[in-house]
């Protein structure tokens, strides 16, 4: 029987082939292995800890972990197979599932952990779909931690300056960057849509179309990497940090989603005759009750609350409205078949797999609960009061008491992930920054 990963590599004359998997931070790790051994094996063998480090590289409190340390099973997932375009020599790559010896799930593995949710909603009969727009700065390269970050130069030799949201002209100040992100894209058939200029100053966004959750997270997953990628080659950096400049607005990653019943395909946010269904309404009275205490899920490091503040296109409350970007949960101009909801809270640092994963387990739990909304926003969200953690600290004991969320993402990960944010955290709590050297190492 004709082995079709083979046929593929034969076709595209791969050499090697990178053999990855997300871990926590939606860090990239695995194996970069000659084409020949991988077709020989693809099953792949990697210790649990692997998916378990801080974004410091470090690791949760031995009580976490299983100190005998044994090892993963990797299975490929043949439909994330793709090339590597900026590579030097032909190489793919492929995203890797991870399982017990016992071929169990590895309930801590990002990817998993979202497949879990989606396996709630089909046994209901439902198929979410999901639309992410991704929001992302370049910046000048920054090889010191301690300068700040600035604007990279364009095509005039110039750099950005003000604010030029929407304005074509600051976009093709960077065209050949683009013209290289679009191809990466096509070559890895990540599904792009719409380029904009965002307000700050050299921040973009580009959309994704709509789709498949776990499909969209893989394609976000391999996007960050990809504009990253394509930011060396032109001399700058693309970040992804949520709030990467003081003075600037902060960078989101909005989802879009909506939900169809999977023996007919229709939306079942909307009724026969057009007007909202129930489970619109309920989808929004879960976001509103859980989503806060999933923060972590959404605001995932100390820097990731910078952004939520009044005035600044970032939410602050859970509050919806129709067409109103002061709230956390928008509901676009759409036709009836199309209607959606926007979830603006979390940020573009979020790991893809576990923020959709988050939001569909918010929208769940209102549907199979019932549980009512608030009426919607007419105006300004920013006089309402804050209503999303102060800190990481609060966030992560919040996150840790939720028996609804542990429920449906399950309660060894939960606990897992706030011990190895907790870690993070403590790690971000022994630094001592600029601001307090600069007033209160002389003056108190």
């Amino acid at each position: 029987m004709a082995n079709p990963m083979l046929e593929w590599m034969r076709e595209r004359r791969i050499t090697e082939v990178e053999c990855i998997l997300p871990d926590m931070a939606g860090v990239a790790r695995g194996k970069i292995i000659p084409k020949e051994k991988f077709v020989a094996d693809p099953e792949m063998r990697l210790p649990e800890v692997a998916l378990l480090q801080t974004v410091t590289g470090d690791f949760p409190d031995e009580r976490m972990l299983d100190l005998t340390d044994p090892d993963m099973v990797l299975e490929p997932d043949p439909n994330t197979l793709r090339v590597v375009p900026w590579a030097t020599d032909p190489t793919a790559q492929i995203i890797y599932d991870c399982f017990r010896s016992d071929g169990a799930p590895v309930d801590v593995a990002p990817r998993n952990v979202l497949k879990k949710v989606l396996d709630l909603y089909a046994e209901q009969g439902w198929e979410p779909v999901l639309a992410p727009e991704m929001e992302f700065y370049l910046v000048a390269p920054n090889p010191d931690p301690d300068v700040p970050l600035s604007p990279p130069l364009g095509r005039t030799g110039r750099a950005e300056f003000g604010r030029r949201s929407y304005a074509i002209d600051a976009v093709n100040e960077f065209d050949p960057l683009f013209e290289d992100i679009y191809d990466y894209c096509y070559a890895q058939e990540l599904e792009v849509d719409t380029l904009i200029h965002e307000v700050g100053t050299a921040q973009m966004e580009i959309n994704f179309l709509h789709g498949n959750p776990l499909d969209l997270a893989d394609q976000v997953f391999l996007f960050k990497r990809t504009v990253r990628e394509a930011a060396f080659r032109h001399n700058m950096y693309a970040t992804f940090m949520a709030k990467p400049m003081e003075n600037e607005p902060g960078s989101a990653m909005h989802m879009h989603q909506n939900v169809l019943d999977r023996a007919t395909g229709r939306n079942i946010f909307t009724l026969d005759d057009g007007n909202p269904a129930p489970p619109f309404f309920h989808y929004l009275g879960g976001l509103q009750t859980f989503l806060p205490e999933g923060m972590p899920f959404f605001a995932p490091y100390v820097n990731s609350l910078r952004r939520l503040s009044r005035y600044t296109a970032a939410p602050i409350n859970v509050q919806w409205g129709y067409d109103n970007r002061t709230v956390g949960f928008r509901i676009p101009h759409s036709s009836p078949e199309s209607r959606r909801i926007e979830n603006r809270v979390a940020g573009v640092d979020v790991n893809p797999y576990l923020a959709m994963a988050a939001t569909l387990a918010c929208g769940y739990l209102g549907m199979v609960r019932k549980i009512a909304c608030t009426d919607p926003m007419q105006n300004n969200a920013y006089e309402l009061p804050y209503q999303f953690p102060y800190s990481t600290d609060d966030a992560l004991e919040v996150l840790s008491g939720s028996e609804a969320l542990a429920s449906v993402l399950g309660r060894r990960f939960v606990d897992m992930y706030v011990a190895l944010k907790e870690k993070e955290f403590a790690e971000y709590f022994r630094v001592i920054s600029p601001w307090e050297r600069k007033y209160l190492l002389l003056h108190v």
